[in-house]
């Protein structure tokens, strides 16, 4: 991978990650049309960072209250039973535990999961039928979901379910934005709410899994053609610029406008990819790096 790659790659990451139509997928089709290969799992998970980044400068006073009042809670400011440290007097303590909650499940799957992570979860054909059905699931449960919850009715229960519909973005073509705001939509979340709590619920598991890749990275030797540390470095840089100005603009968005244009960009997108798959233009595993 060159510089030119990796600012191309660091674009892409940052216009689709926030976007419910997968930005590990675009990589890997983009990584394979510009002719770098597929970017692997490392250098998604890594420049993942630059865009997580994004989110926590954009919900910066969000999560400085979140995490005040956890902290208030847990060492018993509100009293020192269980309800109390738990968050029972403090709805921001009760989203910091949500949130651990929501985490779970990515942390198991991901441990779980890592070689098929790495390796066949990246098949551009499974790539392909997931953006085509997440594409209809997502569509569905905008036309159904009733739009009325906010996140003040967030409860543990609904916590885990977002959490396991972000485990699903493990497989390129999901998206982990597009799986838990439709999970949100299916129990009746605003589309604003869904959106919140999924950006939110990504900080631990995307800056887990870049860091852990990172410092990984550092002690391996790097397979051919692997993206180096300075390319990956500036697609990480550019994530976060590109990704801080997307977020602003895709929650202006879902405020009055539905999902519609996304859903059909997935399918028209799971069409193409299906296409130059057959012709061969693209290869269904290529060249991926771990």
């Amino acid at each position: 991978m060159n510089a030119w790659e990796a600012i191309v790659l660091g674009l892409v990451q940052g216009l689709t990650e926030f976007l419910p139509i997968s930005s590990s997928a675009h990589l890997r089709i983009v990584g394979s049309l510009i002719g770098s290969g597929d970017p692997g799992a490392a250098f998604t998970a890594i420049t993942q960072i630059g865009t997580e980044t994004a989110v926590v400068l954009y919900y910066r006073r969000t999560i400085r209250a979140i995490i005040v009042d956890w902290w208030k809670a847990l060492r018993g400011a509100d009293g020192t039973d269980r309800a109390a440290r738990f968050g029972k007097h403090r709805e921001n303590a009760r989203m910091a535990w949500y949130i651990v909650l929501g985490s779970i499940p990515i942390v198991f799957f991901g441990l779980l999961l890592q070689d098929w992570i790495e390796t066949s979860f990246r098949n551009l054909w499974l790539t392909a039928t997931m953006l085509a059905v997440f594409a209809l699931l997502l569509g569905w449960a905008d036309k159904i979901g009733e739009r009325r919850r906010t996140l003040h009715e967030l409860t543990g229960k609904r916590a885990i379910a977002f959490g396991l519909a972000q485990s699903l973005a493990l497989v390129p073509g999901v998206s982990r934005s597009g799986g838990t705001i439709t999970a949100g939509l299916l129990m009746g979340f605003t589309r604003k709410a869904a959106a919140d709590y999924a950006f939110l619920l990504a900080i631990p598991a995307v800056m887990g899994s870049g860091f852990f890749q990172l410092f990984r990275s550092l002690g391996d030797n790097p397979p051919p053609n692997a993206p180096g540390g300075i390319e990956t470095l500036i697609a990480t840089i550019i994530a976060f610029a590109v990704g801080y100005v997307v977020i602003i603009g895709f929650l202006k968005l879902i405020s009055t406008h539905s999902y519609r244009g996304f859903v059909i960009y997935r399918l028209i997108l799971a069409v193409v990819v299906a296409v130059l798959l057959i012709v061969g233009v693209l290869t269904p595993l290529s060249g991926y790096y771990v």
